[in-house]
């Protein structure tokens, strides 16, 4: 088990959108727990079905908003308090540096497009499916997958535990990562209320859009 704690990649803004997107899913998580309705009512009102999106029809007597809204909604519930926890975690670590590289208004929108898109992925592997999916998770692993390219031999403390070994030692960013993608890919199938292809298919979109997204750069001209 790896579970990074933090990197030694320094920024050089303070990522404003990054503690804002924690704060705000910290806000509706706490919005969710301490409701009369409970957290399963959220789940079910605004988490992502993918029969509704793929058939483009409300599941009838189930109090739902729009669709295509709950692709947005469902990017701010979590299922419980280290389903959010661990995201938040990950999203600290990981999301001040894309920030950092982007700016804020880019790293915002790369955010979101890449939470849509591990949404939209997990839906095209589960076409019938009329289970809720929640969780910031498919943005974040945007976000990893961006680290992975731009980042890679940052150092992580990373707490680890392998049997006998239990450690806290620097490990490279690449290595991390590499594994927590090939943790995903080896529990596709496996079930277990997580959506993998959602963080498989927002990793690998986050390695695609990272260069879309980068900074221009300034224009010279040459004397």
């Amino acid at each position: 088990m790896f579970i990074p704690l933090k990197d030694d990649n320094p920024t050089r803004h303070f990522p404003y959108v990054t503690v804002t997107l924690i704060a705000l899913n910290c806000l509706v998580f706490l919005i969710q727990a301490f409701s009369p309705s409970g957290l399963q009512y959220f789940i079910i009102k605004m988490g992502v079905i993918p029969y509704e999106i793929t058939h483009l029809a409300s599941i009838p007597d189930v109090p739902r908003i729009s669709p295509f809204l709950s692709l947005l909604t469902s990017m701010f519930l979590h299922g419980g308090l280290f389903h959010l926890l661990g995201n938040m975690l990950y999203l600290w670590i990981f999301g001040n540096n894309i920030e950092d590289y982007l700016g804020p208004g880019r790293f915002l929108f790369f955010y979101f497009i890449s939470g849509l898109g591990a949404s939209m992925v997990h839906i095209l592997f589960n076409f019938n499916s009329t289970v809720p999916v929640i969780g910031a998770s498919g943005a974040i692993a945007g976000i990893l997958g961006a680290y992975l390219i731009l980042y890679p031999h940052a150092r992580v403390l990373t707490f680890v535990f392998l049997i006998f070994i239990i450690r806290i030692i620097p490990i490279p960013a690449a290595f991390v990562l590499g594994i927590w993608f090939f943790g995903q890919l080896l529990n596709v199938g496996l079930g277990g209320g997580v959506a993998w292809f959602a963080h498989i298919g927002g990793f690998l979109l986050g390695i695609l859009l990272i260069k879309m997204f980068s900074p221009r750069q300034p224009q010279v001209t040459l004397e």
